[in-house]
C-alpha cells in the first residue's frame, strides 16, 4: 500500500552506474537540505531496473558515500529491482481500464517507418514468437504543472513523445512506470532533481492521474555540465566525490546550489546550519550551470 503522507517527504534516487559523481551529489544534497528545511523526511531508493547498466557494487558504493557526506535516509533505502509485483500491479490497473496496449515494434521498425506511437496502437504486425511492450495510451492533453524553480511548463505528451514504454519486451520495467509507483509508494511529497528529468515529469503527473496517485510538487534544479555544455555523467567519466574532504565536497556543491558556505569544523554541523538558511531563489529558471 502507498504511504500516506501528511508530512514533507523528499526522495534521492540514484541509479547503480557508477560511483557518486558531483552532479549526483548536488541533487542529494539539495534533495536533503529541503527535507531537513521543511522539518521532514529524506528517503532513498535506488532505480536499478535496467541490469545491463548496472555496476555491480555501485549501489553499496553511493549509499556509502552519501553516509560518509552525512546525507542518511530516514529509512532502508527502497530497490525497485525487489518492486516488480506493484510495477505488475499498476499495469493491470492500466491494462484494465483501457489505458495500455501491446505492441511488437523494435526500435528498427519505428525508425524505418519514421513513425512515433500517437494513435494508441502497434503499426507492426503481432509476432506470436515472443512477448510484446506495453506502451501507454497517451490521451491528447496538455499538462501543465507549477516547477518550483523552472516556472510553469506545458507539454502535450501525446505530441512530445507519444505513447511511451511502461514494461519492454526483454520483461524490463519503465523508467516512468516504476517512478510514478515508487513515489506514491515512499508517500514522496516534493520531488528535488536535476533538469535533465524534467521532460519526464509530465509524463510521470499523467500516469499518476490514470492510476488515482497523488501528485508531488517539482523542484528541477540546474544541470552541472562541463566546460563543452555537457552533462556531467557516469558514461562520460565524471570523477567520483572525493570523500576524503567531505566538508570541501560538500562546499563545493552548496556554492553550485548558490548557497553560502557556513563556517563548521564538522559535517553534521555545516549540514544543519545550511539546512537552516536554504533559499533557491538564486537558482530560478537557470536550466544548466558550469562546474567547476
Amino acid at each position: 500500500m502507498p504511504h500516506q503522507a501528511a508530512d514533507y517527504r523528499g526522495r534521492f534516487a540514484p541509479s547503480p552506474t557508477g560511483e557518486l559523481h558531483f552532479g549526483s551529489l548536488v541533487a542529494a544534497l539539495a534533495s536533503w537540505l529541503r527535507a531537513c528545511n521543511r522539518d521532514g523526511q529524506w528517503l532513498l531508493r535506488i532505480d536499478d531496473i535496467d541490469p545491463p547498466r548496472e555496476v555491480p557494487g555501485s549501489a553499496q558504493v553511493i549509499l556509502t558515500t552519501l553516509s560518509q557526506l552525512g546525507l542518511i535516509g530516514a529509512a532502508l533505502p527502497v530497490y525497485q529491482s525487489q518492486r516488480g509485483k506493484a510495477y505488475a500491479q499498476a499495469l493491470r490497473q492500466l491494462q484494465d481500464d483501457g489505458h495500455a496496449f501491446p505492441c511488437w515494434c523494435s526500435r528498427a521498425d519505428l525508425e524505418e517507418a519514421s513513425a512515433t506511437h500517437r494513435d494508441g496502437r502497434c503499426i507492426s504486425p503481432r509476432h506470436n514468437d515472443r512477448e510484446p511492450a506495453w506502451r501507454l495510451r497517451v490521451p491528447d492533453v496538455d499538462i501543465t504543472f507549477d516547477d518550483g524553480l523552472q516556472g510553469m511548463q506545458h507539454q502535450n505528451v501525446r505530441e512530445a513523445v507519444g505513447d511511451f514504454v511502461l514494461r519492454r519486451a526483454d520483461g524490463m520495467w519503465g523508467y516512468q512506470l516504476a517512478c510514478v509507483v515508487d513515489d506514491a509508494f515512499q508517500g514522496i511529497t516534493e520531488v528535488v532533481r536535476g533538469c535533465d528529468l524534467l521532460g519526464s515529469t509530465p509524463r510521470q503527473i499523467l500516469l499518476q492521474r490514470l492510476l488515482g496517485l497523488p501528485t508531488p510538487a517539482y523542484l528541477h534544479l540546474p544541470l552541472a555540465v562541463d566546460a563543452h555544455g555537457r552533462k556531467l555523467s557516469k558514461s562520460r567519466d565524471a570523477p567520483a566525490v572525493d570523500v576524503a574532504g567531505p566538508l570541501a565536497a560538500l562546499a563545493s556543491a552548496l556554492r553550485f546550489l548558490g548557497q553560502p558556505v557556513p563556517s563548521a569544523e564538522d559535517v553534521a554541523s555545516l549540514l544543519r546550519v545550511a539546512a537552516r538558511g536554504l533559499d533557491f531563489a538564486p537558482l530560478r529558471c537557470i536550466p544548466t550551470k558550469p562546474w567547476p
